[in-house]
């Protein structure tokens, strides 16, 4: 029995050997890849036990002393808590909704475009908001919505009577605007991988629906829609991964950073940012980073949890 084992072992080694040999050169190539990912992703975790200390410059990482979770302490009592895990969660809420629900409807009307050139065009038009920097959009918005010269004041409030508005600072405005911001910005990429979820089914079920006598709308609710459901779940889970996170340049740029839109414009990213580069408390925006990857972990594993238990084949684990 030992010698069958050992000689099971052997054969093991001399495979994987020769399979080390074979794509020698392939792991090469791969190497600036690991590089990149252990010094991008994994060097500054060792950043993360600021969190638990009373950062010094002067003292530096390892001799600053430790203060427990007295970072956290002070995080949560501080007023702006409830204001970034408030915006967080709730603006999420709704660009997962409303994101999904959107990027679907445009996926479908993708699928009903006969003309392939038409179709290329529309691809091409919606994935353009996707790829302009968020510094651009907020100048998009600012030549928008600015007080003395915006489009909305000058061509459509105005004209039609009204009293132009502040825009930037009238916060009772701004969820709305990030909204419809955020839904310009992403639904073309969300679109394109649902679209090309629709081309992969089976075109054998639209044709016996069609002998059936099925309506376009029965074939969408019936056939389409439960066709998508596990790339919408899939999908649905790793948005979910990145509740606790958001945009920072919408939620930063795109207000033009105002004080007075702080109410409804503060995130756990923003705040972060803020707490680090205009306070300089280290610990404390270090605090907020680390319970903000804690909770999105936590929301995966949790998220990917119900699923396996609902629908198994739907689950990413």
């Amino acid at each position: 029995m030992a010698r069958t084992e050992n000689i099971r072992q052997l054969k093991t080694q001399k495979s994987t050997a020769r399979r080390l040999k074979k794509y020698a050169w392939l792991y090469v190539m791969a190497l600036p890849g690991f590089a990149y990912l252990i010094i991008n992703n994994y060097f500054p975790m060792i950043g993360l036990t600021l969190a638990f200390k009373n950062y010094s410059f002067a003292k530096g990482i390892f001799k600053s002393p430790w203060n427990g979770v007295s970072n956290f302490t002070f995080l949560f009592g501080s007023k702006w808590a409830k204001i970034m895990f408030r915006n967080t969660i709730l603006y999420n809420i709704v660009f997962i909704i409303l994101g999904t629900v959107f990027a679907i409807f445009v996926a479908i009307l993708l699928g009903e475009v006969r003309s392939s050139r038409l179709k290329q065009t529309y691809q091409t038009l919606i994935l353009i908001p996707h790829l302009i920097s968020m510094v651009l959009v907020g100048y998009l918005v600012y030549a928008v919505l600015t007080p003395n010269t915006g489009f909305m004041n000058k061509s459509i409030i105005e004209p039609l009577g009204g009293t132009a508005i502040n825009w930037y600072t009238e916060p009772k405005y701004w969820p709305f605007i990030l909204t419809i911001v955020h839904l310009w910005k992403s639904f073309g990429f969300q679109s394109i991988i649902y679209y090309a979820t629709i081309i992969g089914f089976d075109k054998t079920y639209y044709e016996a629906a069609v002998v059936d006598g099925a309506t376009v709308w029965q074939q969408i609710t019936k056939l389409t829609l439960p066709l998508l459901r596990p790339t919408v779940i899939i999908l649905l889970i790793m948005s979910l991964g990145r509740m606790f996170a958001s945009d920072f340049g919408l939620f930063y740029q795109v207000p033009m950073d105002n004080g007075a839109l702080y109410d409804v414009t503060t995130t756990i990213d923003t705040y972060v940012y803020r707490a680090l580069m205009q306070d300089h408390d280290v610990g404390r925006s270090l605090a907020a980073g680390f319970l903000q990857s804690i909770l999105g972990f936590v929301f995966v594993l949790g998220t990917n949890a119900i699923v396996r238990k609902i629908e198994p084949e739907s689950s990413l684990f």
